[in-house]
């Protein structure tokens, strides 16, 4: 028999029983905020998702602000339901770079209007806004199997006008965008090498570390990367 659901307070009650401070206290080192931490860990997390496919609950657990029930709140809210003013609303709450990426690839990433908010974050100003949209660029280049490449083509001048932010948690997004859409298919790896060539020759130390890191991937794929 299927067990029920567990409710907002229960699933909670369970992370903080799963809370480890050294855990916490590692993600701090790797620029996690530390803030509301637990130290649950993402397979921990992914477990006590299984089976819990709930909206409302989605919305408690990103109300309760624990680093790790927004997380969790994205495994278990369901994309169908998903709004734009809930999206706006949460990427307005990114305050670390896990949990934006998390949000990005197991949920935002579902919506139909994953392109469209992908280009729109990607220029705003506020850090984390910013790498939603280049999370959300590269996870849409891993996810999406039936996009067409046009859609990709399109970012690759957003990634070019956006690879001079110096913010670390900006050039990585932006550099991670770049490598997602370049091994995606041939065609866009071709593409993707030339607007990476077009980058390092940007007078800005953040474009020649996101072309250089790019680069060294891109044009050393093997073939059967390619093939179908």
């Amino acid at each position: 028999m299927k067990p029920e659901p567990l409710t907002t307070a229960q699933l909670i009650e369970r992370m903080r029983e799963m809370a480890n401070p050294e855990n916490a206290a590692g993600m701090a080192r790797f620029g996690i905020n530390p803030a509301n931490t637990l130290g649950v860990s993402m397979p921990q997390l992914r477990a006590l998702a299984r089976g819990q496919r709930n909206h409302q609950t989605a919305q408690e657990l990103w109300a309760s602000g624990i680093h790790e029930a927004r997380i969790l709140a994205a495994l278990v809210d369901d994309p169908a339901l998903l709004t734009e003013a809930q999206m706006e609303d949460w990427v307005q709450d990114f305050d670390s770079w896990d949990v934006c990426d998390q949000v990005c690839m197991n949920l935002f990433d579902r919506s139909p209007l994953a392109f469209a908010k992908a280009s729109e974050w990607a220029g705003r100003e506020p850090e984390f806004v910013k790498r939603a949209g280049f999370a959300l660029m590269a996870c849409l280049a891993w996810h999406d199997k039936g996009a067409a490449d046009e859609r990709f083509l399109e970012f690759l001048p957003v990634i070019q006008r956006e690879s001079t932010d110096r913010r670390n948690f900006v050039k990585k997004a932006v550099n991670w965008a770049l490598r997602q859409i370049g091994k995606r298919n041939l065609a866009l790896n071709q593409a993707a090498i030339i607007a990476a060539h077009e980058i390092q020759a940007i007078e800005s130390p953040a474009a020649r570390w996101i072309a250089a890191d790019a680069l060294r991937e891109l044009e050393n794929l093997p073939a059967e990367k390619f093939k179908h």
